[in-house]
């Protein structure tokens, strides 16, 4: 999960492939802050024990839709909106990620809590690099890589 212009992670984990986003959502979730009004979630995540217990807390799940396009219901457009940004901004932070850490490349852990820990680990330096360089006014799309190895 992220938020703001430059995509922060606020919450992660990495899970074997064969287990469900829409499982393992609801523990993600939970360890969002209070006031998040809209989470953006693909067509996995449209699930209607996700969907209902997150809307009773007042925040708004957007999701893709099953079926065939174009949808014409009430929420078509809102929705088409959220996920064209959506996707750019995951996309765009998704290829920022795996290039500053090299993630084009088989990892070199073996096992899911070998993997995990060296994932989740790159995904809280990457926070404290942001942390970092915004409390010093630089900029936090350009030359994360080289800060990162510099350090």
């Amino acid at each position: 999960m992220t938020v703001a212009r430059v995509w922060v992670p606020l919450a992660a984990t990495l899970t074997p492939a064969n287990r469900a986003d829409n499982e393992e959502a609801p523990h993600v979730l939970a360890e969002l802050p209070e006031g998040v009004r809209w989470l953006l979630g693909d067509v996995h995540y449209n699930d209607p024990a996700l969907r209902e217990g997150w809307e009773t807390d007042g925040t708004a799940l957007v999701t893709i839709w099953y079926g065939r396009y174009p949808h014409y219901d009430d929420g078509a457009p809102v929705r088409r909106v959220f996920h064209q940004l959506r996707s750019h901004a995951i996309e765009t932070f998704n290829e920022q990620f795996k290039a500053i850490f090299d993630g084009h490349q088989q990892v070199p852990t073996r096992g899911l809590i070998a993997t995990r820990r060296m994932v989740l680990g790159a995904v809280f330096a990457y926070q404290l690099l942001l942390l970092y360089r915004h409390e010093r006014g630089q900029d936090l799309r350009v030359g994360l890589k080289a800060c990162l190895r510099a350090a």
